[in-house]
């Protein structure tokens, strides 16, 4: 399968200054433990964001960078996002494969998950870069729903959106 995962805000926020817009200590946990010995997948601008700018422990990576010189250590490095497509779909027959990044690598892929794993934020984050609204999104349909829990300073649910149109990756 190949499944997005990451968190936005009441107005579909996801991020600003290349970083999350919350501190969310259980979505961390979930995140963590759902993507453990996982493939992930994500743009370069994502990669470099993390502690160090090195990849998370424990999973395979695979990064698109649009620069044919940017090639990073321990990672799968592609450099097209049909060589990106590619490689996710190789993957996908064989395991769970994971959207983690940035918003543009999220749009892009969005016609070719299986599903989304939503945490909803019950706050404005004040971003800079936004998802796709998928209660707006007829590919899109909400198929479960946390209760409503208190994560830090604020209220999250747990979401999981099924795509009904996926794609294929040819």
């Amino acid at each position: 399968m190949i499944i997005s995962i990451l968190n936005c805000d009441i107005n579909w926020g996801i991020g600003k200054k290349n970083g999350l817009l919350f501190s969310l200590p259980k979505d961390m946990k979930f995140f963590r433990e759902t993507t453990l010995n996982h493939v992930v997948c994500m743009g370069e601008n994502t990669l470099l964001s993390f502690p160090n700018s090195k990849p998370l422990k424990n999973r395979t990576h695979i990064v698109l960078s649009k620069d044919p010189t940017h090639n990073y250590e321990g990672v799968i490095n592609v450099h097209t996002f049909e060589e990106f497509l590619n490689k996710i779909n190789e993957f996908s027959k064989c395991e769970d494969v994971y959207v983690i990044g940035g918003a543009s690598i999220y749009n892009q892929t969005l016609p070719y998950v299986d599903k989304v794993l939503l945490t909803k934020v019950h706050a404005d984050g004040k971003a800079e870069v936004f998802f796709t609204n998928l209660d707006e999104n007829n590919d899109f349909v909400l198929s479960e729903s946390s209760e409503v829990i208190q994560d830090g300073d604020y209220e999250i649910q747990f979401l999981t959106y099924v795509n009904v149109k996926k794609k294929g990756i040819k």
